[in-house]
């Protein structure tokens, strides 16, 4: 048994390391990510105030409510017309892009401004955040097996692993930095910050959930197992936002760098993913307009919960 465990442990490490001779660029990137992610949570994890660390898991856990309640029709519903999917999920798209830009960049430039005094320091501050969350997806998108819909399995070793693994990895990419933009979100128990940002994931993981829920009834999995799967994933978002408000605490700088972190994870996760999605199938019009709709109401929901 031990034989056969260091065989496979070292299997996985040759796999990882030609995979990153093959993608140098993308290693070197999550590593700095990874390197950077480390040091703000280090610094941060004992500073995090009680307040602020309830906060964030509360938050966490209406987001992982969400996300269950979401998959839930699913018992029932086998499939969606793909236009009324990609529509929902440009809703989706739209409420992450406008969480990023209101309840992310904006503090966080009002903070970093705080912090240094400087309009143009701050912009410095925040995009070097924003780097960072940006790499740091970049490199769990590249390094991590894992399978969407519709262009099928990929990353490196994703021929060992099971399809129901696969798609719980994909899913993971998505609910890790909502997570953790919750976390910030909390980070100094700011509630005119945390809130709304909390409100915006919340009803975008609904249909999130479902469409996750129904990819899996579609790739033959049973109605309670790809239920289950698609709620359980929702655990990522409370545990992200344990290390989110990690992330934001600490020394005054983090704050900003935490918000632009996870502004810039959530607007690649869109970007790469969620938008290319909905274009796929010839509904672009309506996952445009579902994105706007999403993206006004999450402007409003700001505007009134801020």
């Amino acid at each position: 048994m031990a034989t056969g465990t260091a065989g496979a442990t070292v299997g996985w490490g040759e796999l990882l390391r030609e995979h990153a001779r093959r993608n140098g660029g993308a290693a070197v990137a999550a590593a700095v990510a990874l390197v950077a992610s480390f040091a703000l949570l280090g610094q941060g994890l004992l500073d995090a105030s009680p307040a602020a660390v309830r906060l964030a898991l509360i938050g966490g856990a209406v987001a992982f409510a969400a996300t269950a309640l979401g998959a839930a029709p699913a018992l029932v519903v086998r499939e969606l017309p793909q236009k009324v999917e990609d529509t929902l999920l440009g809703w989706a798209a739209g409420m992450m892009l406008a969480a990023a830009a209101f309840s992310l960049l904006l503090p966080g430039l009002e903070a970093a401004e705080a912090l240094t005094g400087s309009s143009r320091a701050a912009g410095g501050v925040v995009v070097i955040g924003m780097t960072l969350g940006v790499l740091l997806m970049l490199g769990l998108d590249r390094f991590t097996p894992h399978e969407h819909e519709s262009v099928g399995p990929c990353g490196p070793g994703h021929d060992r692993c099971g399809r129901l693994w696969l798609f719980v990895f994909a899913i993971a990419l998505h609910n890790l930095p909502e997570g953790m933009a919750i976390g910030v979100g909390f980070a100094q128990a700011d509630l005119s910050v945390g809130v709304p940002l909390t409100a915006a994931i919340a009803l975008q993981d609904a249909p999130e959930g479902l469409a996750v829920a129904l990819a899996l009834r579609g790739a033959g999995f049973g109605p309670w197992l790809s239920v289950l799967v698609a709620g359980g994933t929702g655990l990522l978002e409370p545990l992200g936002a344990l290390a989110g408000v990690s992330l934001g605490s600490g020394l005054a700088i983090a704050y900003p760098i935490g918000l632009g972190l996870a502004a810039g994870a959530m607007i690649f996760v869109v970007s790469h993913e969620v938008i290319p999605e909905t274009h796929r199938n010839g509904h672009q019009t309506a996952a445009t307009l579902g994105l706007m709709v999403g993206f006004a109401l999450m402007m409003v929901l700001d505007t009134s919960l801020g």
